[in-house]
């Protein structure tokens, strides 16, 4: 039965949950608050990453965590004056810092991203935005052979998931790209990932062909999700009501508030994320390169190489940090010796980060017609198109090929 069905939030997951929507014959409201593309959807990494099954939690996270806040050439930041705030959140977060846990996870969020570039080709293709879209590996560089091998848990649970990586050393690292300082001996090389050289234009593009195939764009804050006998009738937007027979909260990490009301309040917290352009560069890696000891990632785009990582606790309101954009300088300026650019382009965002580190994806518990797919950490973009694929499988009636339970709302109802 073809339903009116309201999409809140034009990130990559409600973008291609209502491509898939119009493809299987709805009809789409597509709503945000500031366009498509334009949040974290926009500044990520713009990796397509199959094989990051692993969440940030690793075993030793415990101790490793107090020293990192405290030395500026590591990748952890925390605005102090939110840790008030944030330690319920952070307690559970932390709790899930072992290994049985990681397995779990790995095992649970590998269906969402796993194939994540085929899912791409399949959500892209005739959109004219598949111009965007690129086959590629994905490389880890590592400071020495030992730096390597202190992974070997996280390579056994990638393993486990089906990601092999090919080592490469010495000149077959040469060989293979030249750009990087000798200083970096080592790399995993992961075959069959993708990339996105311009996200928020990707998004826009998709967002654009959906309203060609009749999707209605309203530009606007949803405040509310009207009911009418136990199942959803309209949203409302500032003071408007718009009828639907269906919505969807596809609002990252702004979903919380609106879960709220639908019976759900997911330990969703802001991890946020800082990217820096370095537009014209005198060099371009030939791939996605994790630089490990950094944990950030340099991507090719068109024109600019983004280095995007970091991870920085402080929730949404309070403003960007200067050091994490000086530490990615600093980085890249070792990682690639000799490297130039015109100029810099600074993002600062908002991954939604949930304390188990799985995505909130199914039906309400309490509302019939409620649908929700957000909380998908650092792997937003790469599990976009799976998580919209499943949600309007779920509206059309259809039962998904994997089993939801992982993801279910009803965790947190």
């Amino acid at each position: 039965m073809t339903k009116t069905v309201a999409v809140i939030g034009a990130g990559i997951v409600g973008v291609s949950a209502a491509l898939w929507l119009l493809r299987d014959g709805h009809r789409v409201i597509l709503i945000d608050k500031a366009g498509p593309g334009e949040g974290t959807s926009h500044g990520n990494a713009g990796v397509l990453a199959s094989s990051s099954v692993l969440p940030v939690t690793g075993p030793g996270l415990w101790l490793k965590a107090p020293r990192m806040l405290l030395d500026p050439n590591e990748p952890l930041f925390l605005k102090w004056s939110y840790l008030p705030r944030l330690l319920p959140w952070l307690w559970r977060y932390m709790s899930h810092a072992n290994a049985d846990a990681v397995r779990k996870r790995a095992a649970a969020i590998r269906p969402i991203i796993g194939d994540s570039y085929n899912d791409h080709v399949a959500l892209a293709t005739g959109t004219g935005a598949e111009r965007w879209l690129h086959a590629a590996d994905y490389i880890h560089l590592y400071k020495s052979r030992a730096a390597f091998e202190d992974t070997g848990f996280g390579r056994s649970v990638q393993r486990d998931n089906g990601f092999e990586c090919e080592l490469l050393e010495g000149q077959a690292l040469r060989d293979y790209d030249p750009i990087f300082s000798p200083a970096l001996t080592c790399a995993a090389r992961f075959p069959g990932h993708g990339r996105i050289s311009d996200p928020g234009r990707y998004v826009k593009a998709l967002a654009a062909h959906a309203q060609t195939l009749g999707a209605r764009m309203i530009t606007g804050e949803v405040t509310d999700i009207a009911q009418a006998g136990g199942a959803v009738s309209g949203v409302r937007i500032g003071g408007e009501s718009v009828a639907c027979d269906a919505a969807v909260l596809t609002a990252g990490v702004w979903s919380g508030p609106l879960a709220a009301k639908l019976g759900v309040r997911p330990p969703l917290q802001s991890e946020r994320g800082y990217h820096l352009e370095l537009c014209e560069p005198s060099v371009m890696p030939r791939a996605p390169v994790m630089v490990a000891s950094g944990k950030f990632v340099a991507t090719p785009m068109e024109g600019r190489l983004r280095l995007a990582g970091i991870v920085e606790l402080g929730g949404l309101d309070l403003p960007a940090s200067e050091a994490p954009f000086a530490l990615l300088e600093r980085q890249i300026r070792a990682a690639i010796p000799g490297l130039s650019w015109k100029n810099t382009v600074r993002w600062m965002g908002h991954r939604p980060s949930m304390a188990d580190s799985l995505p909130v994806i199914g039906e309400a518990p309490a509302l019939k017609g409620a649908y929700m797919g957000f909380g998908h950490d650092h792997v937003g973009l790469t599990g976009g198109p799976k998580t919209g694929r499943l949600l309007a499988q779920l509206i059309s009636g259809r039962t998904p090929n994997i089993d939801l339970a992982p993801y279910a709302p009803g965790r947190f109802h």
